[in-house]
C-alpha cells in the first residue's frame, strides 16, 4: 500500500494549474513575437509535467539550433478523415468500482474525464450488451431459452452502470458518442449451449439475436441514453474462456445483410452506426473490410470498421498498414478503435512510463493512417486490476483503490489527454510531414480554426525540433520519453 500512497496524483489540481508555465530542465530562451498564438502542453518522465502548459519550452531559434532541428512541416490546406472523439468503455466493473467511491472522489473521477475544462475531455464511450469478462458474473437480459424475448429487461444494469453512464453525459455536456457492444449471444442461442468458449450462433436463432440487439438500444434510449451505433460482436475470431462467439467473414457478413440490418431498419434504428470486425489489426481487418464494403447490399448497413490491438499478443509489431489499406481502399468507409488496454495487471507497474507510451505510439499511428475515432478500454478498474469474473485482470488509465478511497492515476491517463483534450470533434487531420524517425507526431485541426499537433519523444535524449505552419515557425524542445500538444491559434 505504501507504493499505492507515493504514486498518487490527483490531476484536477494539475488541470487547474494549466496557465502557469512549469519549471523544468530544459532552454530557459525567450518566446520570439511569432509565438504569442501557440502554447505549449507537456508530459514528461522523471518531470512534474502532466498535461502542462511548458511554454518554456519554445525558444527563438539561432542557426546553431536550426542547423541540429527535426523539421515538422504542417500544411493544413490538406486534410483528411474527420475526428469523431476518444474515449473508454463503461463495463460493469468500471461502474462497480464507481459506486464504491465516496461522493466527492466520484466527482473527482467524472471532471478527470468527461470535463473538457478541469478534465481531459472524453466524447465518446463504449458499453457492453449483457456480460463481458469484466463483469462480477455472466447474465443476459432475458430467461434462458425465451427466443421471443418476451422475458427481456435491462434491470441488471439500472443498479451500477446506467447511473454512471448517465453521470458521465451529464459531465461531458449533455453529449456523449455511445456504440455498444455483444460479447455473446446467450447460451441456449449457441451450438455450444454456453455463453462462454466461443461457440457459433445458431441459424434459427438468428432473428432473434437481432432483435435482441434493437430491445437492447431501445430499452436504454428508455432510460435517456441515446445510443449512437454498434459492434456485431466483440472479438468475432477468438474463443475466449469468458464471453465469446465466432462469426467466419461470410457468417458476420451474412448476419449483416439478412438479419440485423433490415431489423435495426424495421424497427426505427436504421440511421444507428454498425461497425464490422470490433477485433485486431492484421490480414483479418483487410478481409473483412474488403468482404462486406465491396457488397453493395450489404454494405449499405455498414458505417465502418473497428478493431483492437491484440495482435501483439504473441510478440510481433502492431499492424499500422492494413488500417492504412482500408482506408486507402474504402475512403467512404470509417475506421474506429474500439478497444485496446494494457494486458497482465501487476500493481508495482501503475506508474511504468511504457505503458503510456504504447497508447501514444498507437493513437498517433491509428490516427496518421485514417481513424476518425479511439476507444479505450475499462475507464476505471480497483486496484486489482478487475473485478472480472474470469480473473483476466489489466490496466485502465485510472484505477481506484478502494479500501482507501483513492484514484490512482496512471501516465496513460494523461498520454490519451494529449489527445483528447484537445482535438475536438468534427476536427479534420492535417497533412504533415517530419524529418526525423526519432519523433513521431499527428496533426488535426479543430471546426474554431486552432490547429494541434501531437509529438512524442521516445528516445533517452531531449531533442530539438521546429514546426512550421506556412509562415510561423517555432523551435520548441521536448524532453526525454515525453508527449507534447502544440496549440496553434
Amino acid at each position: 500500500m505504501k507504493i499505492i500512497n507515493r504514486i498518487l496524483i490527483v490531476p484536477i489540481a494539475v488541470l487547474q494549474l494549466i496557465c502557469s508555465s512549469s519549471n523544468v530542465v530544459g532552454q530557459n530562451a525567450h518566446t520570439s513575437k511569432k509565438n504569442k498564438k501557440i502554447e505549449v502542453y507537456t508530459t514528461a518522465e522523471n518531470t512534474n509535467l502532466r498535461l502542462s502548459l511548458s511554454n518554456n519550452l519554445i525558444s527563438k531559434p539561432t542557426s546553431q539550433q536550426t542547423n541540429s532541428t527535426v523539421s515538422i512541416q504542417l500544411d493544413p490546406d490538406k486534410t483528411d478523415q474527420t475526428f469523431l472523439g476518444i474515449g473508454g468503455a463503461i463495463t460493469d466493473a468500471s461502474a462497480e468500482v464507481f459506486a464504491k467511491l465516496s461522493p466527492k472522489k466520484q466527482q473527482e473521477f467524472l471532471s478527470a474525464y468527461y470535463d473538457k475544462n478541469k478534465g481531459i475531455g472524453y466524447s465518446l464511450a463504449r458499453t457492453n450488451i449483457h456480460s463481458c469478462d469484466f463483469s462480477s458474473d455472466s447474465y443476459t437480459y432475458v430467461q434462458e431459452g425465451d427466443k421471443e424475448l418476451k422475458t427481456f429487461n435491462i434491470d441488471h444494469d439500472r443498479k451500477y452502470r446506467i447511473p454512471l453512464i448517465k453521470k458521465a453525459i451529464e459531465t461531458a455536456g449533455g453529449k456523449l458518442t455511445l456504440f455498444v457492444s455483444p460479447w455473446s449471444p446467450p447460451a441456449f442461442m449457441k451450438d455450444n449451449n454456453d455463453i462462454l468458449h466461443g461457440g457459433v450462433l445458431l441459424p434459427e436463432f438468428a432473428q432473434s439475436w437481432a432483435n435482441y440487439y434493437a430491445k437492447f438500444i431501445k430499452a436504454y434510449e428508455k432510460e435517456g441514453i441515446p445510443v449512437w451505433g454498434l459492434t456485431i460482436q466483440n472479438e468475432p475470431m477468438a474463443k475466449q474462456r469468458w464471453e465469446s462467439c465466432i462469426y467466419t467473414p461470410e457468417a458476420e457478413r451474412d448476419f449483416l445483410k439478412n438479419f440485423l440490418g433490415p431489423t435495426l431498419e424495421k424497427e426505427g434504428l436504421g440511421t444507428k452506426k454498425v461497425i464490422i470486425w470490433d477485433h485486431n489489426r492484421g490480414d483479418m481487418l483487410t478481409t473483412r473490410a474488403n468482404l462486406v464494403f465491396s457488397d453493395p447490399e450489404v454494405s449499405k448497413y455498414a458505417w465502418g470498421i473497428g478493431f483492437h490491438w491484440y495482435e501483439t499478443w504473441n510478440g510481433g509489431t502492431p499492424k499500422f498498414e492494413s488500417v492504412a489499406e482500408v482506408h486507402k481502399a474504402f475512403p467512404d468507409k470509417n475506421l474506429i478503435f474500439t478497444e485496446g488496454c494494457i494486458e497482465k495487471f501487476d500493481a508495482t507497474k501503475f506508474q511504468f512510463w511504457g505503458n503510456a507510451e504504447r497508447y501514444g505510439l498507437n493513437m498517433i499511428n491509428d490516427f496518421n493512417n485514417g481513424t476518425v475515432a479511439w476507444t479505450d478500454w475499462n475507464i476505471l478498474l480497483d486496484q486489482k486490476g478487475g473485478p472480472n469474473h474470469v480473473g483476466n485482470f489489466c490496466f485502465a488509465p485510472i484505477h481506484a483503490d478502494t479500501t482507501k478511497d483513492e484514484l490512482i492515476y496512471t501516465p496513460m491517463y494523461y498520454y490519451i489527454g494529449h489527445f483528447s483534450k484537445f482535438i475536438r470533434p468534427g476536427a479534420k487531420r492535417v497533412i504533415q510531414t517530419i524529418s526525423d524517425k526519432n519523433l513521431i507526431s499527428t496533426s488535426f485541426k479543430n471546426s474554431d480554426g486552432k490547429v494541434i499537433t501531437v509529438v512524442m519523444n521516445q528516445s533517452d535524449k531531449e531533442i530539438v525540433y521546429t514546426l512550421k505552419n506556412h509562415d510561423l515557425q517555432n523551435t520548441i524542445t521536448i524532453p526525454a520519453h515525453a508527449l507534447q500538444t502544440i496549440v496553434l491559434n
